[in-house]
């Protein structure tokens, strides 16, 4: 095993292999994430989001002991990967890199209107979960039927309450 600083390299004698593994498994969750690539850090905030599907919707709160909404949720999981956004879904229309739903990524951050679309004000925000030939998924905390963290197509009703996308990863 070796590791690469630079231009240089060291190589690291066998007995400390485990030693600077354990190391690296205990630093910041910022630090963890700094080498990582777009893709494997689009996964890696996939996954940690899939663990909390059917944690409930409670307004007002990011706990998932307790639940969350729908900002509480997307702030939740990006601050795990030392991501600093806001609490509020109205604030995500400031952070990151606005994007057209033609060049949305998964992990990208979809923000719409609230449950009524014809008031074009900010209320409610997901993360893309998947892009594929049937179109775009997101998972997100759902005040409505669901009433839980989900993941929901982004057609027909959502599709009507879409107002941007941001990149955040």
């Amino acid at each position: 095993m070796s590791a690469t600083v630079g231009k240089a390299q060291t190589i690291i004698p066998a007995q400390y292999h485990e030693l600077i593994k354990k190391l690296v498994n205990n630093l910041p969750k910022e630090d963890k994430s700094l080498n990582n690539s777009p893709a494997k850090q689009s996964e890696s905030l996939i996954d940690f989001a899939k663990s909390m599907l059917g944690i409930p919707y409670r307004y007002a709160t990011s706990n998932p002991k307790v639940g969350f909404d729908c900002s509480g949720f997307v702030s939740y999981v990006f601050s795990n990967f030392g991501f600093k956004v806001p609490r509020s879904s109205r604030e995500f229309s400031y952070v990151g890199k606005e994007t057209s739903l033609e060049n949305a990524k998964v992990g990208d951050v979809l923000i719409f209107t609230g449950s009524n679309s014809r008031i074009r004000r900010i209320g409610h925000v997901g993360i893309v979960y998947s892009i594929d030939e049937n179109g775009i998924k997101f998972i997100h905390a759902s005040s409505g039927k669901a009433h839980q963290v989900t993941i929901t197509d982004l057609d027909g009703h959502y599709k009507a309450r879409f107002m941007k996308i941001v990149s955040i990863l």
